[in-house]
């Protein structure tokens, strides 16, 4: 009875809105994607990304995504943490996951949501990629496993 009353009584916590986004790294170049039609950030370089979903681990969001979005398969052993962003006013946490190996061919499986996938070199990001992308980008090549964007 007791523990009922203790849990009726605490107010709901802040929640975050948890994303994962898929760095696939080749020869010294990164994998991204230029986003269109999706009301956020359209005409504007990211990388293959979603939200996870319950009971699934960074990991699998990642695996999950690179098949949905750009028909590759990745296995868990192949993937490592990148980058982890605390995007403070939007109450987000952005993981950012590499691989420098996968199996299939890179294809736009959402012509809908995606008007380019091309190859930069990790130096030379199109100007027109997401801020906070960038960000998380240079995060990796520093070796800076941690940012905030505020």
């Amino acid at each position: 009875m007791l523990y009922n009353f203790i849990f009726a009584n605490i107010k709901e916590r802040f929640k975050l809105i948890v994303a994962v986004y898929l760095m696939l790294i080749k020869d010294g170049k990164i994998l991204m994607l230029r986003r269109f039609n999706t009301g956020y950030e359209d005409g504007n370089y990211s990388f293959p990304a979603g939200h996870v979903e319950e009971g699934e681990s960074f990991k699998q969001t990642a695996i999950r995504e690179a098949k949905e979005e750009i028909g590759v398969d990745v296995k868990e052993e192949d993937i490592s943490l990148a980058h982890v962003m605390h995007r403070v006013p939007l109450g987000r946490i952005s993981v950012f996951m590499k691989a420098e190996k996968w199996e299939g061919e890179i294809r736009n499986l959402e012509p809908e949501k995606c008007d380019d996938l091309s190859w930069f070199d990790l130096d030379v990001l199109p100007k027109n990629t997401i801020p906070y992308i960038r960000k998380a980008v240079e995060g990796l090549k520093g070796g800076k496993v941690y940012s905030e964007d505020k």
